[in-house]
This record gives C-alpha cells, sequence and structure tokens, in this order.
C-alpha cells in the first residue's frame, strides 16, 4: 500500500514493528507528530487498523487502474500517493491501541502486493496502450515482477528464520521513483516515466540479487 507509513510507510513486514530504513529517526518522529493524533482520532470514531489498510489497498488500486490506462498521468499520480498515505494512518491506529495483531500483519502484507501489482500492472497498461513504447512497457514489467520477488524473498527467509534486511530499492523507494517519473511525465517532461521505470528496474534487479547474497550469508 508510495507505503510512506511510520510503523513503516511503504515497507515490508507487518505495520506494527516495521522500520523503514529509508527514513532516518528525526524523520520518523516528524512524520508521527502529524499522523498519530489522526491515527487516534479514527479510533476513538470507531474504525480499526485494517479498515483503514484495506480502504487505502483499494482507493490505491482503483486510482491506478482507472487513471493510468487513460493516459491520465498526472491525476493518477496525485490521487494514488494521496490513497497510500493510509498506510502512514493504518500504523498510528494501530499503535493507538496499543499495538496490531499478527492477522493484521498478514493483511497489511497483502495489500501491500496487491497495491504494487495494480500500480505496475496500470503502468505496463498505459505504456502498451496509450503511449505504445514496449520498452517502458518492458521496464514495467522488469518492476511488477522484481517487487513481488523482493518482498517474497524477505518474507521466506524470515519464515525460516534467515535474515534478508536491506537492498537499494524497498517499497516506499520503488514507488516514489515511479511515482515521480509518472507524474512528471503527466506534466509534459519528455521521457520521465521511461527513464524512471528503467532506472527502477535495474535498481530493482540489484535489489533482488542483493537480498539473495543476504539470504546466502546469513545462512553460513
Amino acid at each position: 500500500m508510495l507505503r510512506l507509513r511510520c510503523s513503516g510507510p511503504f515497507p515490508e513486514p507487518d505495520r506494527q514493528v516495521r522500520s523503514p530504513d529509508m527514513l532516518n529517526l528525526f524523520a520518523r518522529e516528524t512524520v508521527s507528530r502529524v499522523t498519530d493524533p489522526i491515527g487516534a482520532w479514527l479510533v476513538r470514531l470507531g474504525l480499526t487498523p485494517n479498515a483503514v489498510t484495506i480502504f487505502g489497498t483499494v482507493g490505491t488500486s482503483a486510482a491506478a487502474l482507472w487513471f493510468f490506462p487513460r493516459g491520465e498521468l498526472f491525476v493518477g499520480t496525485v490521487v494514488v500517493t494521496l490513497c497510500t498515505f493510509f498506510d502512514l494512518i493504518d500504523g498510528a491506529m494501530a499503535r493507538a491501541i496499543g499495538g496490531g495483531t499478527p492477522f493484521g500483519a498478514v493483511l497489511d502484507a497483502t495489500c501491500d502486493r496487491i497495491a504494487d501489482g495494480a500500480v505496475f500492472a496500470a503502468i505496463v497498461w498505459w505504456a502498451f496502450a496509450v503511449e505504445n513504447d514496449r520498452s517502458a512497457a518492458a521496464a514495467a514489467l522488469v518492476c511488477l515482477v522484481s517487487a513481488q520477488v523482493i518482498s517474497y524473498v524477505k518474507a521466506r527467509a524470515e519464515a525460516t528464520g534467515l535474515s534478508a534486511d536491506g537492498g537499494l530499492v524497498e517499497r516506499a523507494e520503488r514507488l516514489i521513483v515511479a511515482l515521480v517519473g509518472t507524474g512528471l511525465h503527466g506534466l509534459g517532461v519528455p521521457f520521465a516515466a521511461p527513464i524512471a521505470l528503467w532506472l527502477l528496474a535495474v535498481l530493482a534487479v540489484i535489489t533482488v540479487v542483493q537480498r539473495i547474497v543476504a539470504v546466502h550469508r546469513s545462512a553460513r
């Protein structure tokens, strides 16, 4: 689910215990000062972190699949970015109620994969059907597959008691690069999306290799 969540904006594991490598301590505390009151207010209204997670995933997926294939890249980028901020809010809500649940962690990670898939699939669709740019579409496909593999390697490693932390581009970075590219392209910046997609494709493949190497070292 751009997960800029304080308990882990866009990252992997669960919303309750994850800590985004891309943000330093000061940045996390700054974001928390904004999101924690909102999270506590939503809890008082009777909402749950799981409900907000699902809402954010549905919003992100629907916005990406509606706007990007229609060529409305800038509007789509804005709406998708706004929806991804629910990833911050559900973490704040989990903290407000004293922590999340194992089911919430699984739901959160699953929803992230759904949202990532929808965003990159919509970009592939745009590149093929709207731009007729097979090169950009190929890059987006690499991003789509590698994003799932990056997350899977980490989850599978942790399930067997190994470590697969780190890498050049985790979830937050992947979404930021992709959405900056689509947003600028939507504003008329030439080749912004293809350049961003190919850059991300290269970095994502490197990240897959980095995580496999990390697992190998952990196993030794």
